[in-house]
C-alpha cells in the first residue's frame, strides 16, 4: 500500500468493513461521509454501521475499545486512523433531550430512520460503492434540502442540538431547511436553553469555523435562534458594516463571533466578557482573544491617527494585530487601507526591536530595583521605537542623563 493510501481513512475502514462482511456481518460506511462523496467533498472521517454487537467487533478487532458500549459504539485502530464502528440499533425513548434512555440492536433500515436528518441517513456499500437510501436522502440531495427523517418535532424533541445542526448543515451546503423542518425549529427556540452551554458552544464553533459561516449567522438571525445561543437579541440600534466583506477562509472562529456581535449591535467588552465567556463556555484563550480583537479596534477606530509612533508600534507589534484589521474591515475599509500602508513604513525601522538596553544595564550604572526601573525602560524603549535613540550608547547616555537629574 502507498503512503498515500495509508493516510486514507476511506481506504483504512474498507479494509475493517471487509473484515466485517467476510465474518458475515451486513456493513455499511454510513452518515456524513457517504453524503459527503455524494456532494464531491473528500471525507475525513468515515463511520461504519454493521450488523455486529460490539462484543463481536471487539472478537475481529482484538484492539478495539468501547467509546459507548451501550449504544453498540466500538473504536477500531487502522494504521493512522481511528474508525468508528457502530451496530445497527433503533433508540428507545428520549427524556433528557439529548440520549436514548434504551437502545435495541436491530436492522439497517432502523438504523438509518432513527437518525436526524435525510442527507445523514444514507448507507454505502464499501466496495461497490453503491448507496442504499431508506430515508429519500438522495433526492433531498438533488433538490439542496435538509429535512428531518420523519416527525421533525420528535426529532428535535429527541436531541435539541438537532437544532443549530440543521442550521449549520444547510449554511455549508447552501441549501434550504424543509418547510416543515424549519417550522418545528421555530417552535422549539426556546429549548435551546435547555442544552448543556459546552454542546451549544462545540456547535457554534464548528458552524463559525467554515466559510460559509455568515449564511448560518444569518439563519440564526432569521430564525431567532442567535436571542438563545447567545444569551441576548440583535440591539435595534444595530446597523453593522458590510457584512459579506469578512470571506477569509482561514479566520478564527473568535474573530467571527466578534464580528458577528458588532454587527449585532454588541460592542461593550465587560458585557459580551460576562455574557460570552460563560454561555459558550470560552476557554481562556479565546475570551483573551475577544477582549484583545475589541480592545485593537476601538484603539485603532478612535486614536490611531493621533497615536505617537512607539504607540503605533506597540499596537501593530501585537499578535492579533492584522486579524483586528480584518474584524475591523466592514465598519471602515478605508481606514484599515491607510493603517496597513502607514504599519508598511513603521515596519522599515522595526516594530518590536529588541531594546538597546536592559534592567541589568540600569542597575550597573546606579539605578536601584523598584517601579521607576521599570518606567525609565519603558521611556527609553519608546524613545527607540520614535527613532530618537539608534544605538546602544543613546540610549545608555540617555540613562545616565535622567540618573545625574535625580541624584
Amino acid at each position: 500500500m502507498t503512503a498515500e493510501a495509508s493516510q486514507d481513512p476511506r481506504a483504512s475502514a474498507r479494509s475493517i468493513a471487509r473484515t466485517l462482511v467476510e465474518a458475515g456481518f451486513e456493513t455499511y460506511f454510513a452518515g456524513g461521509c457517504v453524503r459527503d462523496r455524494l456532494l464531491g467533498f473528500d471525507a475525513t472521517d468515515v463511520d461504519i454501521a454493521t450488523s455486529a454487537i460490539p462484543d463481536e467487533v471487539a472478537g475481529l478487532f482484538p484492539r478495539a475499545r468501547g467509546v459507548g458500549a451501550h449504544f453498540g459504539v466500538m473504536l477500531v485502530p487502522h494504521r493512522r486512523h481511528l474508525i468508528e464502528v457502530a451496530t445497527f440499533r433503533a433508540d428507545g425513548a428520549y427524556h433528557d433531550g439529548r440520549r436514548p434512555e434504551s437502545v435495541t440492536f436491530g436492522s439497517a433500515e432502523a438504523d438509518a430512520r432513527r437518525r436526524d436528518f435525510t442527507i445523514n441517513g444514507l448507507f454505502e456499500e464499501p466496495e461497490s460503492g453503491h448507496v442504499i437510501d431508506h430515508v429519500q436522502g438522495r433526492e433531498d440531495l438533488a433538490a439542496g434540502v435538509v429535512r428531518a427523517i420523519g416527525d421533525p418535532e420528535d426529532r428535535f424533541e429527541e436531541d435539541r442540538l438537532r437544532i443549530l445542526r440543521a442550521v449549520r448543515f444547510a449554511a455549508r451546503f447552501g441549501f434550504e431547511i424543509e418547510s416543515r423542518t424549519r417550522t418545528a425549529i421555530v417552535a422549539r427556540v426556546d429549548r435551546l436553553a435547555g442544552v448543556s452551554p459546552e454542546r451549544v458552544g462545540h456547535e457554534l464553533r464548528r458552524m463559525l469555523g467554515h466559510p460559509t459561516w455568515r449564511s448560518a449567522t444569518s439563519s440564526m438571525e432569521s430564525l431567532g435562534l442567535d436571542r438563545v445561543v447567545l444569551g441576548r437579541p440583535r440591539s435595534t440600534a444595530s446597523g453593522g458594516g458590510d457584512e459579506a466583506t469578512d470571506r477569509r477562509p482561514e479566520a478564527d472562529w473568535i474573530d467571527r463571533l466578534v464580528r458577528w456581535e458588532i454587527d449585532r449591535g454588541h460592542v461593550d467588552p465587560a458585557e459580551l466578557d460576562a455574557r460570552l465567556t460563560q454561555t459558550l463556555v470560552l476557554s481562556n484563550q479565546e475570551r483573551q482573544a475577544m477582549l484583545d480583537l475589541l480592545g485593537i479596534r476601538e484603539r485603532i477606530r478612535g486614536r490611531w491617527t493621533g497615536m505617537a509612533v512607539a504607540d503605533r508600534k506597540r499596537l501593530a507589534a501585537h499578535p492579533l494585530f492584522g486579524r483586528t484589521l480584518e474584524v475591523l474591515r466592514p465598519d471602515d475599509p478605508e481606514l484599515v487601507t491607510a493603517v496597513l500602508a502607514d504599519v508598511v513604513t513603521l515596519r522599515e525601522s522595526g516594530l518590536a526591536p529588541p531594546p538597546l538596553i536592559s534592567g541589568d544595564d540600569l542597575l550597573a550604572i546606579g539605578f536601584t530595583p523598584g517601579p521607576t526601573l521599570g518606567r525609565i525602560l519603558h521611556e527609553l524603549y519608546d524613545r527607540q521605537l520614535e527613532g530618537d535613540l539608534r544605538t546602544r550608547e543613546d540610549a545608555m547616555r540617555a540613562a545616565r542623563t535622567f540618573l545625574e537629574s535625580h541624584s
